[in-house]
């Protein structure tokens, strides 16, 4: 989220890039889904046990890449060997499994479809691999797998709700809406879905009478108060941010990304943002520019801050602590409208800069003043980064997170041939402030 401190002096106490509704849910409901019997058989998620003597995820035990292929080998000389050929196919399952629990999803698609060769008529294999597809934003694939599914097994809240996802996310909202509808018949109550539901209808009822533009990486709605030309400049800035972004991280989104700008009123609605958010990205960049007539430098830095959120997603598959991910679209808003780092340096004089790992999760217990000092030292942190080590690296921590990793592992991993840690780049980024004097507290 990018505070309208970007355009004025006021600073928030809470400031944050939101994930969207749809996002958690979606992650929600594939935790509930791959550690049920749904593995195997493409049913409503429920807390029955597996039936037919099929093991869970949850309890199946662990395989590894030298498992798989002893299995392989064996299935490989008795082909027509149902024992075997079953025990392979639950092996990949559960070896999927892994794979996604860690995020990484083009593994655990590949992974799904060799079971889904095993066993073309299970439904189950073509809803995970379009669950892992719709993560990958590969919604051509994602929404043919699931429909699949749907035509294998009928009405499944899963193939549902994920199926409406596709829908949504590709523009088709009405038909989403229904199939959430009747899979909330289904599942009366289900909080996943009353979420997705409810974010759904806020944002048709605001952007219906939306005008549309579009450029080569991005989809834009805008308010019909919107002067056109203006619209056409936030596009153009931002197709700017994308290749500086794209180019440094050395990563280039395939799918399109949707933006809309909004009066106030209307992004508060849909964003429920407090009046000082000065732009978000929860799967959408959302900028509550309406009032705004034409593009200066603190427009431009939160076009390049919200874009950047879109890469750095897309690299961790949503598991970047926050000051990493605030620090990084600093640095890039940062390139269009600098300001002074005033807190920080009055915070390193009296030796008071905040824990890092405080700054992991969520700046909301913050004061106003801490607020800005924790963005500001986010930003300082990843600008040494940067400059010492290179933006490679810095993707490389990136790639890390989006394995599965934590912020320590990730950040050793990333800088093994300096045999520095979490504490040592924190203890480096320090000591360049103050010259080893201050006590980090």
């Amino acid at each position: 989220m990018t505070p309208r401190g970007h355009q004025n002096r006021r600073m928030p106490a809470l400031r944050r890039c939101r994930h969207s509704l749809l996002y958690h849910a979606a992650l929600f409901l594939t935790a509930s889904c791959l550690s049920s019997s749904l593995l195997y058989a493409a049913e409503p998620v429920n807390n029955d046990p597996p039936q037919n003597d099929k093991t869970s995820p949850s309890t199946a035990p662990r395989y590894s890449e030298k498992d798989l292929e002893q299995l392989e080998s064996s299935h490989r000389l008795f082909p027509l060997n149902e024992k075997i050929t079953y025990n392979l196919a639950s092996a990949y399952a559960a070896y999927g499994h892994q794979l996604f629990a860690q995020k990484r999803y083009e593994q655990a698609d590949a992974v799904f479809l060799k079971a889904q060769e095993l066993y073309p008529d299970d439904a189950a294999y073509a809803l995970l691999r379009g669950i892992c597809n719709y993560h990958l934003k590969k919604y051509e694939i994602a929404r043919s797998e699931l429909e699949q599914a749907r035509s294998q097994a009928g009405d499944s809240i899963e193939v549902l709700f994920f199926l409406g996802l596709v829908l949504y996310d590709t523009d088709d909202r009405q038909q989403a809406v229904e199939l959430w509808e009747l899979a909330l018949k289904r599942a009366p109550g289900r909080k996943e879905i009353l979420d997705v539901l409810s974010k759904a209808r806020k944002e048709t009822a605001v952007e219906a009478s939306m005008d549309q533009g579009h450029s080569s990486r991005f989809d834009l709605s805008y308010d019909p108060d919107v002067d056109t030309a203006f619209a056409l400049t936030v596009l153009d800035v931002l197709e700017s941010a994308a290749s500086t972004v794209n180019s440094e991280l050395d990563h280039y989104p395939q799918a399109r990304v949707p933006v809309g700008i909004y009066k106030r009123s209307d992004y508060r609605t849909v964003t429920d943002s407090p009046d000082w958010s000065g732009g978000v990205y929860d799967g959408k960049i959302r900028l509550p520019f309406g009032s705004a007539k034409e593009i200066n430098p603190a427009l431009r830095a939160v076009l390049y801050h919200e874009y950047a959120h879109v890469v750095v997603f897309e690299l961790t598959r949503g598991n970047c602590p926050l000051w990493l991910n605030e620090g990084i679209a600093e640095v890039f808003g940062r390139t269009q409208y600098n300001r002074p780092l005033t807190e920080l340096e009055h915070a390193v004089r009296k030796g008071v800069v905040t824990d890092f790992r405080k700054l992991e999760k969520s700046f909301s217990g913050l004061a106003s003043a801490d607020a800005m000092l924790a963005y500001q030292q986010s930003y300082s942190m990843v600008d040494y980064l940067v400059t010492t080590y290179g933006w490679h690296r810095v993707k490389q921590i990136l790639v890390g997170l989006g394995n599965g990793l934590n912020i320590e592992t990730a950040i050793t991993a990333a800088l093994a041939d300096y045999n520095l840690t979490y504490d040592g780049i924190i203890r480096e980024w320090r000591e360049r402030l103050v010259g080893g004097s201050t006590e980090e507290k």
